[in-house]
């Protein structure tokens, strides 16, 4: 009976050890390991606005971001960085802690903005550093991350785009693409976001339209809303 005892005593603590609280999360850590139903994340509601957090860049993350988001001669010190740990409803039943790295000036206003979003259960489906794609904007963009920090030039152009300086976010961008009209057609980024370019579709996951929660964050902060240009509406893009 004692040996029966220890057993289930051993099996308990192993079970408990499992349990990943949100305020565990740490740089490093892998934060796939971190995700909870709805009903879970009710009941660790302290805790999950506690998990919100923003670090210095660690060398394990300055690992990832090199030769891709932050490329050889990259002039952004990455001591102007900073690594974000966000938690967000994935529109799939789950909260999971998604990961971001913006610039320090903007990172408290990135987190008042997600806890905001949070509380509002506004949906995101993945939130992991465009360095998980090779930096390659169609890919992340594809499998609808949302990301910040990636120093390249805009689409098309020599002009260096504000995810270069970690001041632009793009939200759920495979529902909320990137147009161009052009007189030869429309050029959709990304390509798999084509069939939600029709804003007037009500059906579209993940949407964000004026008024909106996203919208309402963001743009009371100052930020800029891409949805908004006429010529070239980029309805993922928030900048500031």
């Amino acid at each position: 009976m004692r040996q029966i005892i220890l057993t289930l005593l051993l099996f308990t603590t192993i079970a408990a050890g499992a349990v990943r609280r949100p305020v565990d999360a740490r740089p490093g850590i892998a934060l796939a390991d971190f995700c909870w139903s709805e009903a879970e994340a009710g009941t660790l509601a302290p805790q999950m606005l506690e998990a919100f957090r923003s670090y210095a860049i660690p060398e394990a993350v300055a690992e990832r971001m090199r030769g891709k988001s932050y490329p050889e001669g990259c002039p952004i010190p990455l001591s102007d960085l900073r690594y974000l740990i966000i938690p967000h409803f994935d529109g799939h039943g789950s909260v999971r802690l998604g990961e971001m790295v913006c610039h320090r000036t903007v990172a408290k206003q990135l987190l008042d903005i997600f806890r905001e979003l949070y509380s509002a259960h506004y949906p995101i489906e993945r939130m992991v550093l465009i360095d998980d794609y090779d930096a390659d904007d169609e890919q992340s963009m594809s499998a609808n991350n949302t990301s910040c920090f990636c120093y390249r030039t805009v689409a098309g152009s020599r002009k260096l785009s504000r995810h270069s300086l970690g001041k632009a976010v793009d939200i759920n961008p495979l529902y909320n693409p990137f147009v161009r009209h052009t007189p030869r057609g429309s050029i959709v980024s990304p390509e798999a976001g084509r069939q939600w370019v029709d804003r007037t579709n009500p059906a579209i996951p993940y949407a964000i339209r004026r008024g909106d929660a996203a919208w309402r964050a963001f743009t009371r902060r100052g930020w800029r809303w891409g949805g908004s240009w006429r010529t070239r509406p980029d309805y993922q893009h928030f900048q500031l």
